[in-house]
This record gives structure tokens, sequence and C-alpha cells, in this order.
């Protein structure tokens, strides 16, 4: 099981999200925990009305809303009972379960999943603490609950090849236009960290979608407008665009500002977690962009590449998409711009074919017979002559006391 925490804006927006999928036959309402009625005597204004006499208990709350998401292997079948059991469980070991909630059954995915929405606003005014919920109590409940429903554990499997499921990407004339990209836009908003319109169009082109200002001489641009256009496979703009303000929560550029700014706070924490992975993923030295690429995917961190119509690369960007932050290369440091990473690439494979070319040049061995060193006869005499003066007896020329001592004269006999 894994467990994803969300916190909305606002408690509409999660309700309305998953009153939609209900309209749309894909959803369904399983359970309401702690209302005063059971699940299918309530309609959406009572739903709302419920949670907001909460939430008015504390005007202070920045965020007072919670949109859960309990996520199954697709190997596991499990009942509806089962599923409202391990949802009120899940909402008891976080610390929720006196709050009112509400449990969703989605079928719109290839895998079993719940979607629950609650309030962190209590009955005494007071807001529940949800800072790092999801590493703390969220941890350890899935943990505790894999056990005690037997369910398939989260932990050491292997991740899925696609970071983003095929079937949350826009298929053009598949589903509903409009309604698909309010899906998409309600997913990247409520979880991403995006500074610009370019690392938002990152996220967007993932679900073959993205936010277009127009061209600097269109209407469109001069009068401050927004449209989203759908993507194919290639990335090429298909169908009509869809104006901003149509859409029912008004994601135009003036909403966009304000993600932005949220944007600046949301990913900073996160900066250096995104340049260690890429740095080492670097000292396995790629060998190119795609290299890189392919090896970040697998850490679930996208690399978006902005090009022009030459193919030329000029630009890269960096989706985290374990801390849902977003940074253009450059922000992160000069290192990893698109242009320096190219010229990285580039010098590590001059250095490498370098060494390739003197490792395959042949060896050449001197055949020639190196010549005998004569012994030199004045070298030979001088070294002979040397060692002899030091190992010969030096003569003594001083006298000895003997040779001092005095001769007798011989007596002479007077000859007669």
């Amino acid at each position: 099981m894994v467990a994803k925490i969300n916190t909305p804006n606002s408690i509409r927006k999660a309700l309305n999200y998953n009153e939609k999928k209900v309209q749309k036959g894909v959803a369904q309402c399983l359970y309401a925990g702690n209302f005063l009625k059971v699940v299918h005597e309530l309609n959406f204004y009572e739903k709302l009305a419920h949670f907001n006499r909460y939430n008015k208990l504390n005007t202070r709350a920045k965020t007072n809303t919670l949109h859960i998401s309990l996520n199954f292997d697709p190997s596991e079948k499990i009942g509806q009972g089962k599923l409202v059991q391990i949802a009120s469980t899940y909402m008891d070991k976080i610390g929720f379960g006196a709050q009112p909630y509400l449990v969703y059954e989605h079928q719109d995915a290839s895998h079993p999943h719940l979607h629950i929405v609650t309030t962190s606003i209590q009955e005494n005014g007071r807001r529940i603490v949800t800072q790092n919920i999801g590493r703390n109590q969220s941890q350890r409940a899935r943990q505790e609950i894999e056990e005690l429903f037997g369910l398939v554990k989260a932990a050491g499997k292997k991740p899925a090849g696609e970071i983003v499921p095929t079937n949350q990407k826009i298929q053009y004339g598949k589903n509903d236009t409009k309604q698909s990209i309010t899906t998409v836009l309600h997913t990247v908003f409520s979880r991403y960290h995006f500074t610009t319109l370019p690392e938002l169009n990152a996220i967007l082109k993932l679900y073959h979608l993205q936010a277009d200002g127009g061209e600097k001489d269109s209407r469109i641009f001069q009068n401050g407008g927004l449209v989203y256009r759908v993507l194919d496979d290639k990335g090429n703009k298909v169908g009509v665009p869809i104006k901003a303000s149509s859409i029912h929560f008004k994601p135009t550029l003036k909403y966009l500002e304000i993600q932005f700014k949220k944007g600046v706070e949301g990913r900073a924490p996160h900066k250096q977690r995104l340049k260690t992975a890429i740095d080492f993923i670097l000292l396995e030295k790629p060998q190119s962009l795609a290299e890189l690429a392919a090896r970040l995917k697998e850490e679930k961190i996208s690399s978006v590449l902005r090009a022009n119509d030459t193919q030329f690369v000029y630009g890269i960007t960096f989706i985290d998409h374990r801390t849902f932050s977003v940074f253009k290369g450059s922000d992160l440091g000069k290192g990893y711009s698109a242009t320096a990473l190219q010229e990285r690439f580039r010098k590590g494979a001059d250095q490498e074919n370098e060494v390739n070319q003197q490792l395959s040049k042949p060896v050449k061995r001197d055949t020639t017979p190196s010549p005998v060193k004569s012994q030199s006869k004045p070298e030979s005499t001088y070294a002979s002559q040397t060692l002899f003066n030091l190992l010969k007896t030096e003569k003594d020329d001083r006298k000895s006391p003997y040779d001092f001592r005095k001769k007798k004269k011989k007596k002479r006999g007077f000859n007669l």
C-alpha cells in the first residue's frame, strides 16, 4: 500500500474533485465517518456544510484540508467492506479518527485506490498539526496496516517504468477535453512546487498539456490571457484551446502568479536533495543528456529539455517526483545548466577517445642489439692504480730508536 497526503487550498476543491468522479461513474462514495447521516443520504451541499462547520471554528489556519489517497497493488482484489475498514484504521492511526471524513473508491486507474477527504480543524477549534505527517504517522500506519490486512508491501517494490501513468495522460478525442484538463491541473497545482510558466509547462508536458500565453504579437498575449492546449505524443498541439477563465477555478495568469510565490518557499528545502541525486549519477559518467535522463528517471526525477526549431537544446528542467519540486537546471547552479552538462559530456568523450587512441597504438620494440660498453683502459688503469694506492703499505721513513744507537768504536791495538 502507498499513501499520499495532499493539502488543497480549500475543502470545496477536494470534495468537488471526488464528486465529479462520482457523477462520471468512475468513483463511488463508500463511507462517511463522523457525519450525522449515513453516506447514501448525504448530498454534495450537506457534505460541504458539515466540513465548513469545523473549518469556521478556526479562521486563522492557513490550511485546513487533507486529501489522502491510499493506493494498492494491481494484483490485489479488495472488497468495498475491507476498503472501508482499511480507511478507518488508517484515519485512526494518523490521529484523524474523530474527524469527519469521506471515503471514495476510484475505478479510473489500473490499480485499486481510495481517496479520503477530511478537515484538520477539531471540534474545539484547534488545528491538528500535520507537519511531517506523511513521514511519521502515515509511514507507521501504512506498515501496520500492511501486516494487519495482509496487503502487498510497498517497501522494496520495484518502481513503475512510467512516472506519470498512461491513464493519467490526456488522450485527445477519448475523453472530455475540458474535464481532463481540469483534472490534470488540480493534480499538478495541489502537489508540485514551481516558480515560472516554463517550469509549470515542464510538468504539464508529462500529462500531454501546455499552458499557452500566446506569441508577443497575439491578442492573447496583449490582453494578458492564458489558454490550455492538449498535446499529442510528439508534443504537437491538437484540438481547440481551452480558455483559463472558462475553467471553474479560474487558473489564469493571476492565479498562477500566486502559485509561483508559493512555489519559491515550497521547493527551497528540496534543492540540495535534487543536486545530490544528480551529482551521484554524474559520478557514473553518463555520455549524454539522454543517458542522464534515463538514470534520473530511475530515481523518480524527470528531465525535460527545451530546444529550438533546429533541435538545439538550450535548457533543461528537473522535476523531482518524490518532493514534487521543479527546478530549472541553472537555478541549481552553473554546472547543472543544459550547456554546462553538454560541455561536460563532450570533454568526457574527448578524454575517453584520447585514451583509447593511446591504447590502440602498437608498441614499437627496438630489436637493435644494445652496444656493449667497452671498458676504457685509462679508466681501468686509473681505477686499478687508485685501489693499489689505497691498499699498499706506505713506506715509513721514520727511524726507530734502534737506528739512532751509537755504534761502538772498535778498539784498535797497537801494531807492534
